[in-house]
């Protein structure tokens, strides 16, 4: 056990599972001598050599459809791509080979692809370092979609999502990369994806957000403590498969939800939660479902991140709008 931020709860993640199995092989630009643009592949070269660490040409499409090819034929490839903002090559190939093989080949073929990215702003990096993707990758059928908002939770996740038999987009929430520390076990037990998870109970509100928008949704609930109103907590972590019904028995719970989300509103995974709030759970609500996110503009450069990025404030402006419409 050892208090780890998540970019060393990810490399502790990846070096367990090399070791584990010997088919895992992970791939990229300057993963290999230089440990990755963050330093999430820091050392593994030098403990699993050129054959499991491969350092790529400048080429995200060819990362891509080097990884594909590999988990097609009985490897465990796991690609990075710098930043969220480079995934775009990529789509070609995920989109028509990585999501369909299942598919396609009535099951006689799997493609157990993972393709990490560092996803969402908060390092004051030009605009396409910085964008929030999710929502993108989440509206490809036979893609999961993990998005983790801790150490913790990161090195179980990337553990599960190794191990899934299927292709698994794993965004790395930037800013959390370094911003705080926890315990983390190298136990190697798994996380569950498809699920999920209770971060904080409560009776008054439901807050549902994922990767690091996670940790200004938990200030914001320190700020709803102090006012006397208990918000449930609820990360979900895996974006797609969807598990709703966690989101749908809290709301049914607290009769209130602010969902939060970094990426631009429109079309956002937070309108597909909301959705689903109205489908299925609408007469538990005691007030119109409000999302947080951010604006329907490219993402700013630079330090003018910090306007688009929502913050505690926004949160709070929200939730005090519900319980205008709907007093305790």
């Amino acid at each position: 056990m050892a208090d780890l931020a998540l970019i060393e709860a990810v490399n502790l993640a990846l070096a367990s599972e090399m070791q584990r199995d010997a088919r895992v092989v992970v791939l990229g630009e300057d993963i290999g001598r230089n440990g990755g643009v963050f330093r999430a592949t820091l050392g593994l070269l030098d403990r699993y050599g050129p054959e499991r660490v491969i350092d790529t040409p400048l080429a995200e499409m060819l990362v891509a459809a080097m990884a594909i090819g590999l988990s097609t034929q009985g490897i465990r490839a796991v690609a990075e791509i710098q930043f969220s903002g480079f995934l775009y090559p990529c789509l070609d190939q995920v989109v028509n080979h990585a999501t369909r093989y299942r598919n396609r080949t009535r099951g006689r073929l799997s493609c157990p692809l993972v393709i990490r990215a560092p996803n969402g702003g908060g390092i004051h990096a030009p605009e396409h370092h910085s964008e929030s993707l999710e929502a993108t990758f989440a509206h490809l059928p036979g893609l999961r979609v993990v998005a983790p908002s801790s150490p913790a939770r990161a090195y179980g996740l990337l553990l599960a999502a190794i191990r899934d038999p299927d292709p698994v987009i794993f965004l790395e929430p930037t800013r959390l990369y370094r911003l705080f520390k926890q315990p983390v076990e190298d136990s190697g037990e798994a996380l569950p994806l498809d699920t999920c998870f209770i971060d904080r109970s409560g009776t008054d509100i439901t807050l549902v957000s994922w990767g690091a928008m996670m940790h200004d949704t938990r200030l914001a609930a320190d700020r709803l403590a102090e006012d006397g109103i208990s918000a449930e907590i609820v990360d979900v972590a895996t974006l797609k498969p969807l598990d709703l019904d966690t989101i749908l028995d809290s709301v049914a719970k607290t009769g209130r939800c602010v969902i939060v989300s970094e990426s631009a509103r429109a079309g956002g995974w937070a309108s597909e939660i909301a959705a689903g709030l109205a489908e299925h759970g609408l007469l538990s609500l005691f007030a119109p479902v409000m999302r947080v996110a951010g604006y329907d503009t490219p993402m700013p450069l630079a330090r003018q991140e910090r306007v688009y990025i929502p913050d505690v404030s926004r949160i709070l402006h929200e939730v005090r709008k519900v319980f205008e419409m709907a007093p305790r």
